[in-house]
């Protein structure tokens, strides 16, 4: 009788002791870590306290994808800088606050924008930070535009200067903007992967790649339309820039095949004589030149220079203002989902508590909530536009502030505002709903593999994707789409004073930029994020005297703990070890799997619970 009982108490004495080892190993990782981190701080060169000299140059450098709040924690991004590695995205805010920062610094005598490190950037954030340049331009301060390789979005950028110095051997490649997928009908049925679909809009074509080869007509029209708007944003706005008329521009950067065959393949000398760039230049001489007009850094062989993050660093106070600010500023990026998903996307449960959070301060009189979104999860959707409302109920004035994308369950969102704003290019609108379930019952059969079995009601185990979709399971799909479209109808008639006949006349999927948006009375101004503060601030009757702060999500004393010793690190060693190495504009593109992963990830069921989506898909890739 004891052996069973010692086999037993053995064995649970021994998964003790590996339970117990693996704790022990996690814990001395964790300690060696910190003590890493505390060395570094300590053995680490002293570095005395940067002092910001009269005729220093700011540089505004944005590396990566430039973007309204970033996708990864505080301490990934501490270990990342600790690495040596460049980073992957840059805060348009932190962009604008340098620059705004720089106009009113007389120590700041002029700016290089440097575009060479950027991946990515939005049509929208661009006409913000053009505002800012502008501003800065004006008090007299020089600004040169700077690249060796100018994409289509970085020349933009680049265009703003009065100056744009582009490296001899490099080029200025501008091509358009374009709307490309790829299509999966033909794929998925000699896969025998049944799509069934379900939507309500006959402009709604993001799921159009699964049940087609093509384009439809009226995707085609539709994208078209807003296509075409942006690039006549695009074009207006280098026209402007550069002093080049638009009649001569467009057809120039449309034929750049015909400029690199009479050129030889010199695109360079062609951007200099079309006078896209000001100057051919090298680096050497580029350094060289800046310092003439700025002053020589301490070496001797390059001008005096911060770039526009260690200038934040230096500029803004270490302690937040006491109080709570008058007007706070929400920050919503990514696809809707419910929730706690972390950075990268918008949680319905994470974006509710800081609503919830930001609703309970009593100084705060006004909420600007700044939307960059696709849409996804319509519950999701519902969830924070409920919240969005209580905050108007409770007396605070809610503005919503578009960024790059707020369309389908985006715009879902912002109709609890008492006023929209948006960028000109903004892509908004898409009000539709859709869902869909791939079933697989073919593909298992191909390899002989069949479902079958018994339920208690007709409907019992019929919501399954390894047998052909039940035609009861499809009609409420199809009911429940109608439903929620309506729904959605009726709550962009209430928010915008339309009936529902005139919503739906600029409904049914439809892709808008922000300009022609306005136009429909989809949105109420356009302009900038500072704009929509203001008008936040003059709605809530603040006068013009009004303090504004950025909604930050606490750490835990843990995660605050890790991340003051890593960054205190990071601050000592990067001072001594000089810039990090260069970010190339290599990166990868997605993969076809992972965009079709991407595509589909919102419209399986969640478990057994039905997922109707209101997603737009629109991004220019």
């Amino acid at each position: 009788m004891s052996k069973p009982d010692s086999g037993l108490k053995t064995f649970f004495v021994g998964l003790w002791r590996v339970i117990d080892g693996a704790r022990k190993v996690f814990l001395n990782l964790l300690f060696l870590l910190l003590l890493f981190i505390v060395l570094l701080v300590f053995l680490a060169p002293g570095s005395q306290p940067v002092r910001l000299q009269n005729d220093t140059t700011l540089v505004l450098r944005p590396f990566g994808q430039v973007v309204e709040e970033f996708t990864t924690t505080p301490l990934d991004r501490a270990l990342q800088q600790a690495s040596d590695q460049p980073p992957m995205e840059t805060r348009l805010r932190d962009l604008l606050d340098a620059v705004r920062k720089a106009s009113t610094d007389p120590r700041i005598t002029q700016m290089v924008i440097d575009t060479d490190y950027l991946t990515g950037i939005g049509m929208p954030a661009l006409l913000e930070l053009e505002g800012a340049v502008e501003r800065f331009k004006e008090t007299g301060k020089g600004v040169i535009g700077s690249g060796d390789y100018m994409t289509q979005h970085g020349y933009y950028l680049a265009s703003m200067a009065d100056e744009v110095w582009l490296h001899p051997e490099g080029m200025v490649f501008i091509d358009g903007y374009s709307r490309v997928r790829h299509y999966y009908r033909e794929g998925l049925e000699k896969l025998a992967v049944e799509i069934n679909l379900f939507r309500a809009g006959e402009f709604k074509s993001a799921m159009e790649p699964y049940i087609r080869d093509d384009m439809s007509p009226e995707a085609r029209e539709a994208n078209l339309h807003w296509l075409g708007n942006l690039w006549n944003q695009y074009i207006e706005g280098v026209s402007r820039h550069r002093g080049i008329p638009e009649e001569s521009l467009a057809p120039m950067l449309a034929d750049l095949p015909t400029a690199a065959r009479a050129w030889d393949g010199d695109l360079a000398e062609w951007a200099l004589r079309s006078g896209l760039v000001d100057r051919l230049v090298t680096r050497p001489v580029a350094r060289q030149e800046l310092a003439l007009r700025g002053a020589p850094d301490a070496q001797g062989d390059g001008f005096r220079r911060i770039g526009h993050q260690d200038y934040l660093a230096m500029m803004r106070p270490p302690i937040p203002a006491p109080g709570a600010p008058d007007v706070m500023v929400v920050v919503a990026a990514g696809d809707i989902t419910s929730g706690d998903p972390g950075p990268g996307r918008i949680g319905a449960d994470a974006l509710s508590h800081q609503l919830r959070d930001v609703g309970r301060r009593d100084g705060v009189r006004a909420v600007v909530l700044r939307l960059d979104s696709p849409g996804g999860e319509v519950l999701a959707s519902e969830q924070i536009r409920n919240e969005l409302q209580l905050l108007r109920d409770s007396g605070k004035t809610v503005v919503i502030s578009m960024g790059e994308l707020a369309a389908s369950g985006g715009y879902w969102i912002a109709t609890a505002a008492d006023e929209i704003w948006a960028s000109p290019a903004t892509l908004t609108g898409s009000i539709g709903v859709f869902a869909m379930i791939p079933t697989f019952g073919g593909t298992l059969e191909k390899i002989g593999v069949r479902a079958d079995g018994v339920g208690t009601t007709p409907m019992a185990g019929k919501l399954r994707i390894d047998q052909p979709l039940d035609e009861g399971v499809g009609q409420i799909f199809q009911a429940s789409v109608q439903n929620t479209y309506r729904k959605f109808l009726e709550r962009v008639a209430e928010a915008r004073g339309m009936t529902v006949e005139e919503v739906d006349a600029i409904a049914g999927g439809r892709v808008w930029s922000g300009a022609q948006a306005a136009r429909h009375g989809l949105v109420d101004r356009l302009g900038t994020t500072a704009e929509a503060v203001d008008a936040a601030a003059r709605m809530a009757g603040l006068g013009e005297d009004y303090r504004v702060e950025w909604y930050q999500q606490e750490l835990t004393p843990f995660e605050a703990f890790v991340e003051e010793f890593t960054l205190g690190a990071v601050t000592l060693v990067a001072g001594a070890a000089g810039p990090v190495s260069a970010l190339r504009a290599d990166w990868a593109p997605l993969t076809l799997a992972n965009r079709v992963y991407e595509d589909m990830r919102y419209l399986a069921s969640s478990g057994e619970r039905i997922t109707l989506a209101a997603h737009c898909l629109c991004r220019i890739r």
